[in-house]
């Protein structure tokens, strides 16, 4: 969304800095004076929060790594040395522990709102893309962090999620054990291991840090969408950036914050598991091996399919097919609002992730098993089949006028 720069230097200092680096002529423009729908509602605030998560678990890890001791005989021992010894090491390893979860929490939320209202649709694709990255690398990181514990629960989940990589044998020969040792740094989960996944753990939020300055930077192109998914067409359809939203950011990454400090404060292990308390031990594998909550959905879908290898590729289906739901949707319209035959799936599509999520905490055997295949099979009819036929063959509502029309319809007329 191209706007005329509104910048005016004021002091000798600014006409000399907007003269050789503009930073504060980038800033103004783009988080200032930036022309922002103004119909987005408190949905649109988990970008800020987001952020801000991004900004708490860098922050709390970098402190971490400087005392965490990546050795299969003291990686344990150095986090429980954190946690007692370490000034405020408490208040730190658990901020980081529950800021994963509430950072994935913000973007499931970020996610199904960008699916609601359409925001993947043209122009932005790369937008959306981005922001799938975003996601994949989020997952990547958090297995990795997992990891470091080194408890029974993180070290077996490790070991088996690398060893799935050994699936591939049934397409090259000797393809899939030689990837995984390659992983391991030999022919078990060990030492070597344990720095790698150290060092990538370390590496990958700066590499998540730099595709959020892409994914900012593609959301500036074309300007926000909103809940109408009506383009912007005059300049009463927008309001500047501040101090309308970055008020209404502020106030919910506030709230946040305080759902956030309650999980922190009072309840820092319930997302977590009891098994991580016991130091790894490779002689003895759990009775029943589960990942953190937010793996849930996808570890599910692993565990519907009996086959290893077609297992794993619905486990990298169900996260690559995201990449090109700009063109699956076959509809003209963006926001789900005005689909009303669409609206019916995607609410099951939602209960479809939630149940996911809880039949990967369950044992695979039985019932649960059972609707674990009917729930993977609508997760990806969902996307492969619904959104290319629903959109070719349903008739939406009437679409506002404009964002303004639709502003103004809602207050009843009042502007």
């Amino acid at each position: 969304m191209a706007h005329e720069s509104t910048y005016k230097p004021s002091t000798g200092i600014e006409r000399w800095l907007d003269s050789r680096l503009p930073i504060p002529r980038l800033m103004n423009d783009q988080f200032m004076v930036f022309p922002t729908p103004r119909n987005l509602n408190y949905w649109w605030t988990f970008g800020a929060i987001l952020t801000f998560m991004l900004g708490v678990q860098i922050v709390t890890g970098i402190v971490l790594a400087m005392h965490y001791q990546p050795t299969t005989e003291g990686a344990f021992e150095s986090v429980e040395r954190i946690m007692r010894d370490v000034n405020w090491g408490w208040l730190l390893r658990y901020a980081h522990a529950v800021g994963a979860s509430m950072f994935f929490l913000a973007a499931f939320v970020h996610t199904f709102r960008g699916l609601y209202y359409g925001s993947y649709k043209a122009p932005r694709e790369i937008l959306w893309m981005l922001g799938v990255l975003i996601l994949f690398l989020m997952i990547a990181t958090a297995f990795m962090g997992y990891s470091l514990v080194w408890g029974q629960m993180s070290f077996w989940a490790v070991t088996v999620i690398t060893n799935l990589f050994s699936s591939l044998d049934s397409v090259v020969p000797g393809l899939g054990t030689t990837l995984v040792q390659w992983i391991w740094g030999g022919f078990s989960v060990g030492e070597p291991t344990l720095n790698r996944l150290f060092a990538l753990h370390y590496l990958f939020p700066f590499v998540i840090a730099g595709v959020v300055i892409l994914h900012i930077w593609a959301l500036h192109i074309p300007g926000s969408n909103n809940p109408t998914g009506v383009d912007v067409k005059t300049p009463s359809d927008t309001l500047p950036f501040h101090p309308y939203y970055t008020i209404k950011d502020g106030f919910a990454v506030v709230v946040f914050c305080i759902v956030f400090g309650v999980l922190l404060f009072y309840a820092p292990n319930w997302l977590g598991h009891t098994d991580n308390y016991i130091p790894a031990n490779p002689l003895q594998t759990p009775p029943h091996i589960v990942p953190e909550w937010y793996f849930l959905p996808f570890y599910a879908i692993l565990r519907a399919i009996p086959d290893k290898l077609f297992g794993v590729i619905g486990l990298m289906g169900a996260i690559i097919v995201l990449f090109f739901i700009p063109w699956l949707d076959t509809s003209r319209i963006r926001s789900v609002s005005y689909r009303p035959i669409f609206k019916w799936f995607f609410w099951l599509f939602v209960i479809c992730c939630l149940a996911l999520g809880y039949l990967g905490s369950q044992a695979p055997e039985g019932w649960y098993l059972f609707f674990g295949r009917v729930f993977t099979i609508y997760y990806f009819a969902f996307f492969l089949i619904i959104m290319p036929v629903v959109g070719l063959i349903e008739r939406p509502k009437r679409l506002p006028g404009s964002i303004t029309e639709s502003v103004l319809a809602k207050h009843g007329g009042a502007a």
